[in-house]
């Protein structure tokens, strides 16, 4: 078992629970979606404040709504369109509205470098869902790429938990960006009937395996992506937020 699949397998036991106290208690998954969605909001809200602590707390709880509608809906044969629809589009207000809180403290601490960081990095959350939505009425299937809304939501939490929200961010940003373009490309190549690229030697592989990506969750390349994604958000000083100069000074002395 990997790591993450391990961490995936331990979840579920108290996600049973409260899966069939819904079930139980008759409540309509499109209700789980909504109220996972109102949540959010609240943890917007604590992000906005700078309680990043009591927010980390508030997408925990939000988070289970939202993984367990779509479990609900399957127990209690209560799967439509519709709500495949509904969760859909209320996961775009979910995301938008964290994004938000984070863009209202940076401008509150006067930091106009994080909020293009942060509008940005939401910008290429919603086109990471949109290209797959627009590839998939094109072509069978477009889910390629990393950053795809689970990893966003975990890594929120981790910056919020752990006060490393701007390397959050640029994680976010960069790795969105590269999903986009591993969509776009994919669509390109399967529009036109062409292979999907992977390399002569092992350079190259590695390059296409690492950067265009097509593993599942749950594997060992997956596993390799995630250790190198926390090592990087551990190792970041929380204080290169909270420092008006650090990022100046640091993009300076590169430069020189």
């Amino acid at each position: 078992m990997t790591f993450t699949g391990f961490v995936g397998t331990v979840c579920m036991f108290p996600l049973r629970a409260i899966i069939a106290a819904s079930v139980a208690l008759r409540i309509h998954p499109n209700t789980l979606t909504l109220i996972g969605v109102l949540i959010n909001v609240a943890a917007a809200c604590a992000l906005g404040l700078d309680r990043f602590v009591l927010a980390g707390v508030i997408m925990i709880v939000a988070n289970i709504f939202d993984f367990i509608d779509g479990k609900v809906a399957q127990l209690t044969n209560t799967v439509s369109r519709f709500g495949a629809f509904w969760d859909s589009t209320l996961d775009r207000f979910s995301d938008i509205a964290l994004f938000l809180g984070l863009i209202y403290l940076y401008a509150d601490l006067r930091r106009t470098d994080y909020v293009m960081v942060a509008a940005l990095a939401m910008m290429f959350s919603i086109m990471t869902s949109y290209t797959r939505a627009r590839a998939e009425s094109l072509i069978d299937k477009c889910k390629v790429g990393f950053m795809e809304r689970p990893e966003r939501i975990v890594l929120f939490m981790i910056g919020a938990f752990t006060d490393r929200m701007a390397a959050v961010l640029w994680v976010i940003l960069v790795l969105s960006i590269i999903t986009v373009a591993n969509r776009i490309h994919y669509t390109h190549l399967a529009l036109h009937n062409r292979p999907m690229p992977g390399g002569s030697n092992i350079v190259t592989k590695v390059f296409w395996r690492a950067f265009f990506w097509r593993d599942e969750r749950t594997t060992l390349p997956y596993d390799s992506w995630v250790i190198a994604i926390l090592g990087f958000t551990w190792l970041t000083p929380p204080d290169w937020l909270r420092d008006p100069t650090a990022f100046g000074l640091g993009v300076w002395g590169f430069l020189r």
